[in-house]
């Protein structure tokens, strides 16, 4: 249908033409991101030797996800895997930076293609700051994890295993992450429900805080004192 739009379109002649392929490029825009949409929340728990306890709560709204952890209970962190980006927020500090590597959940539990998985995975990785060389996900399977149907992955990057994962196909989103060192992590009590927008927002009065433009005030200043490259010889 959108095709036989497009040669309507075609056939008109100067700015009716180029008008009217833009509305129709709007709309299958739309169309796309109504296919791409999910909202939930869930909490996060995790599961070694010890048994299975809370790691934190997560919120998702079509690409952005908003995730809580008990490692970082002072902030939040904010996903956005459009930009692509991810920031740790300290609402009581007013401040946000760079998530990098302080929660791997920033990389794992993210919005991710059920066909092809690992271009999102690796994206939030490079974020993140690693992610290097090729990764590749293999399809193992399908299962069910807590009554949701899932497909099984198990991903490497060089040939080397790095973690496996079972992501439900509806909500397009790992459901349950098994890293290489033994750890299990999960969603459970999942909710789909709308999220609020302001969740997932960076607020605008915030200050970014960068660690190595407070190293570089600290060299400006009186108590810096720099290492000599090589001690002199008695």
């Amino acid at each position: 249908m959108i095709k036989s739009r497009i040669l309507v379109c075609l056939s008109r002649a100067g700015w009716g033409a180029l008008a009217c392929l833009l509305a129709w490029a709007c709309l299958a825009i739309s169309g796309v991101a109504a296919v791409h949409a999910q909202q939930f929340s869930a909490d996060i728990v995790t599961s070694r030797d010890g048994g299975p306890g809370p790691a934190g709560r997560i919120s998702v709204s079509d690409g952005k996800v908003r995730i809580e952890t008990t490692e970082h209970p002072d902030g939040v962190f904010l996903v956005d895997t459009m930009r692509p980006s991810a920031w740790f927020v300290r609402p009581a500090a007013r401040l946000y930076m760079d998530a990098k590597q302080s929660s791997r959940f920033t990389a794992l539990f993210v919005p991710v293609d059920p066909d092809a998985p690992c271009r999102a995975w690796q994206t939030m990785a490079r974020v993140a700051g690693a992610g290097e060389g090729d990764w590749r996900c293999e399809r193992i399977g399908e299962e069910t994890v807590d009554g949701h149907a899932v497909i099984a992955f198990r991903v490497s990057s060089d040939s080397k295993p790095m973690f496996s994962a079972s992501v439900d196909g509806t909500r397009k989103f790992p459901l349950r992450i098994r890293t290489e060192d033994g750890a299990l992590f999960a969603l459970e009590a999942i909710k789909d429900e709308p999220q609020p927008a302001s969740s997932f927002e960076l607020p605008a009065s915030y200050r970014k805080f960068s660690p190595e433009a407070l190293v570089e005030r600290i060299k400006q200043s009186d108590v810096w004192v720099a290492v000599p490259d090589e001690a002199p010889r008695p």
